[in-house]
């Protein structure tokens, strides 16, 4: 299909809530991304985060086909191996207690919401939760209304609510503390914002806070989880233990999937009829994903922690780069230049990048190579220093 054609059809029939790059992109092989040109671009976006092993990966692919073969959906009627094997992955693998399965991001932070809500209600009369400022949990009313950012606050009034807002430090939290006070939600790492790593002092403080007054903390690894980090779960860095934990993204490995894991004393806070979602734990979601978890081993870890030391260590020796942050293949780029003009020169070069406010974004696939990161930094190295 000509690329024209894909934009003029898109302008025509799609609503136009994203700022496009002008680039239409017909097919990939791991790392690698073709264009409707044939063009070839290093892939340093992973779909934002999902296509954690790349491009059309033969085993997951293979497990998305069997499962196919098999039946595509069932609904929560009934049961289903590839969404009890999956959760069992999980469980495994975090020590959560119950996994409920959705299809978002948006909608597992929707469910830690319900779930947090549902357990200090019952217990206590509470049904307030903390977010941070920065913060980005989802689109929907809810996830927006979460979201500590003034820019998501505008337009589709009224709003939930029973949020309030932190700085992302002790005191901030306790300014916003109350009676009514049930959960605090934060990002270990909040991508959306520009890629900020907390302060591992204050959320080891936050978790025994939380812990004191049997208030619920609540980790959203919607972009930051599933090895992105160098951890299953970022989280895992600070040596702490969340009540309820929420993913999406490199989970399905492409396909939409979300997860909210619930811990101990959260695991039973679900009755029947409390929440439920159609789609959610599909079986060729739950096939793909099992394939993406169990692929997630001790070994990759290391290598994405490796991976991200390098990245960061030669991202940080360029010209005109301020600060370089994150953790693992998550990672923060401030220049003197607009994040937006350096996305776009590096597509013109060749270099799928992504941006995240004033930030250049790079959420690599995890199996990248050492070439293509060296290509990678090379293209950036050009693009920041002209």
């Amino acid at each position: 299909m000509d690329k024209n054609q894909i934009f003029s059809d898109d302008e025509q029939y799609i609503a136009p809530t994203y700022a496009r790059f002008r680039v239409a992109f017909e097919r990939g092989n791991g790392c690698i991304l073709y264009d409707s040109d044939g063009r070839e671009y290093i892939d340093c976006g992973s779909g934002i985060g999902v296509n954690i092993f790349g491009a059309c990966d033969e085993e997951w692919k293979a497990a998305v086909k069997a499962q196919l073969d098999e039946v595509q959906h069932t609904s929560n009627l009934y049961y289903s191996y590839p969404q009890t094997r999956l959760a069992g992955l999980l469980c495994r693998k975090t020590g959560a207690g119950k996994v409920f399965f959705g299809n978002s991001g948006a909608e597992a932070n929707e469910c830690a919401v319900k779930a947090a809500r549902k357990y200090g209600n019952e217990r206590y009369g509470r049904n307030e939760i903390i977010t941070l400022k920065n913060s980005f949990h989802g689109r929907t009313i809810a996830t927006l209304s979460a979201t500590g950012q003034d820019e998501f606050h505008k337009y589709f009034h009224p709003f939930l609510g029973g949020f309030r807002y932190a700085e992302p430090s002790m005191d901030g939290v306790l300014a916003c503390y109350t009676d009514k006070t049930c959960a605090v939600m934060i990002e270990c790492v909040q991508g959306e914002s520009g890629v900020h790593v907390l302060d591992e002092k204050f959320v080891k403080e936050l978790e025994k806070f939380c812990r004191e007054r049997d208030i619920l903390l609540i980790c959203d690894e919607v972009q930051s989880g599933n090895g992105r980090t160098g951890k299953m779960y970022a989280y895992e860095h600070f040596g702490i233990r969340p009540d309820i934990v929420t993913t999406a993204k490199g989970l399905g490995g492409g396909l939409p999937i979300g997860a909210c894991m619930l811990f101990g004393k959260c695991a039973e806070v679900f009755g029947r009829g409390d929440h439920g979602s159609t789609f959610g734990g599909n079986p060729v979601a739950c096939a793909g994903a099992v394939n993406i978890v169990e692929r997630i081993t001790d070994s990759l870890l290391l290598e994405v922690q490796g991976k991200g030391a390098y990245f960061r260590a030669h991202l940080g020796r360029i010209k005109n780069v301020i600060e370089v942050t994150g953790l693992g293949l998550m990672i923060g780029l401030k220049t003197s230049k607009p994040a937006r003009e350096i996305a776009e020169r590096c597509l013109d070069k060749g270099l799928i990048v992504l941006t995240a406010h004033d930030r250049v974004r790079l959420l690599p696939p995890l199996n990248i190579s050492k070439s293509q990161m060296e290509q990678a930094i090379k293209i950036l190295k050009e693009v920041i220093e002209q």
